[in-house]
């Protein structure tokens, strides 16, 4: 009986109008969506290819070691398609320097976007999906009971042998199969397109995790569905259900979200632990300023002049930057040229004996502010965001992107990664210069001996996280998902058998 009654409300749900909206919608919207999120991508990745060779090429010209200027690039993420999420929003540029250790505030952007396409291409799939079929799963379900209690057909089904709680999961299970259809076939599509252009390419573990984007995709449009199930069965009048449904689902997925975002937003503030995190990190370079200045008092050469009085052509450049965003750094260059007369070679080896002081000294200063940026960092954009997250989780749609971002590994944590390789190659470089015994070296301040060889400068490299650990990051929201699932389905269950047909 039970079998009989599934194949009726599949049969229902399949031929019914709403069926065919949902397939043409869908297929339409993500394969027109998706061609110009692959055009997208290879306009990113052309950008990404052009900036990585010129960037490494930049930095094998430098004549001398302090003049090197390294660049490293972040490649666009392929599954950027499923959810856009910081891929696109953060830079892919950055600076590697060993004087400096940077963070997520210091990255710049190399793309040549199209701002027309941009109109376009910051709809991602998960976009339709969070959004096109959260409404045709309420759409299935408005009238799911209050449509056959206000036509009579509930209490002639109730006169066969069946449950409740049958009757229930007969006409959850007819609805999501036919909500999962045109998931899947446009995700297919999608997929076949992507895969075909020739641009997309995806790993073993990129298919694992479009398989775990799928699997929530369909928790959500369940989540969904049992809302509007859930509000079929408590009301009585199929215009009610639909008018009540449609009201919860602008709440639920438009305006709450970026209500609960603007309100933390207000809410928080974070300009006064901003303001202690610069004057720290003043006195931490103020500091190393005056040990500076103390071994320039105390060595053989009068006077405090960095350049030590030499002669020559090009010269020695030393400067501090201040940024509001960035905090503060100090920086060294000198210029790529640089000659030394004679009268200033006897000066050399107190040149030399400086910098083999100085920049080991910068580069445990730039460890001391990097703590004290990530301790500012987590007291205010990090805190805020995570408070945003957990107001705005009240809502599926916001659970939904989070999981999907945490499955495409474009999520905040994901970012962090490529900033996680930046400082790991940063610290190679500097194992690089030690090794080359760089800082006490002419070649680190003049090329007039010889150019430095850099045929063995440590090439960056980044990978992107494995499956297991976007799993693990998406977890929370996937689980939250599924515990709305059953919390909805035992609230529907218990208000349906307590009613009178």
């Amino acid at each position: 009986m039970f079998l009989t009654l599934l194949q009726r409300e599949f049969l229902a749900n399949l031929i019914a109008f709403r069926f065919s909206v949902a397939v043409i919608i869908c297929l339409l919207l993500v394969v027109t969506n998706t061609i110009v999120l692959i055009n997208d991508y290879a306009d990113r990745l052309a950008s990404y290819n052009t900036a990585a060779q010129k960037h490494w090429e930049e930095a094998k010209t430098a004549e001398t070691y302090s003049y090197s200027k390294i660049k490293v690039d972040r490649p666009p993420n392929p599954l950027s398609i499923f959810n856009q999420g910081l891929d696109r929003r953060l830079g892919n540029t950055i600076r590697v320097y060993h004087g400096f250790v940077p963070s997520l505030w210091d990255t710049q952007s190399h793309n040549a976007d199209n701002p027309f396409l941009n109109l376009f291409s910051n709809i991602d799939l998960g976009f339709i999906f969070q959004v096109v079929l959260s409404l045709l799963a309420m759409l299935f379900a408005y009238d799911a009971i209050a449509g056959e209690r206000e036509g009579g057909t509930l209490r002639l089904i109730m006169t066969n042998p069946l449950s409740r709680g049958v009757i229930l999961l007969a006409k959850y299970l007819s609805a999501m199969i036919c909500l999962i259809l045109p998931l899947i076939i446009s995700l297919l599509l999608s997929l076949i397109l992507s895969t075909e252009s020739g641009v997309i390419s995806f790993n073993g573990d990129d298919w694992s995790k479009i398989g775990g984007v799928t699997f929530t995709s369909i928790v959500y449009l369940s989540a969904f569905y049992l809302i509007g199930l859930l509000i079929s069965t408590t009301v009585r009048r199929t215009a009610t259900a639909l008018m009540l449904s449609m009201f919860v689902w602008v709440f639920l997925v438009l305006i709450y979200p970026n209500l609960g975002a603007f309100a933390i937003n207000r809410l928080i503030d974070i300009e006064e632990p901003l303001e202690a995190s610069y004057r720290e990190i003043e006195q931490i370079w103020e500091r190393f300023e005056k040990e500076q200045q103390d071994f320039l008092k105390n060595d053989p050469v009068e006077g405090e002049d960095i350049r030590f009085n030499m002669k020559g052509r090009g010269h020695l450049r030393y400067y501090s930057a201040t940024n509001s965003t960035t905090l503060q750094y100090m920086k060294l260059e000198s210029a790529n040229r640089v000659s030394l007369s004679k009268e200033s070679e006897s000066q050399i080896p107190y040149v030399k004996a400086y910098y083999q002081f100085v920049e080991p000294l910068r580069i445990r200063t730039a460890e001391q502010a990097r703590l004290a940026r990530q301790k500012a960092f987590k007291q205010t954009y990090l805190r805020k965001g995570k408070a945003a997250q957990w107001a705005m989780r009240l809502s599926p749609a916001t659970m939904y992107n989070l999981a999907t971002e945490a499955w495409a590994s474009t999520d905040l944590r994901g970012i962090e990664d490529f900033i996680k390789a930046v400082h790991q190659y940063r610290q190679s470089l500097i194992d690089y210069f030690y090794n080359k015994d760089a800082f006490a070296s002419r070649q680190w301040f003049a090329s007039d001996k010889g150019k430095v060889g850099w045929d063995d400068l440590p090439r960056f490299s980044y990978h992107r996280v494995d499956v297991w650990t976007s799993a693990k990051n998406a977890l929370l929201d996937l689980m939250l998902l599924l515990l709305l699932n059953v919390v909805l389905f035992m609230v529907t269950f218990l208000i349906f058998v307590r009613q009178e047909i």
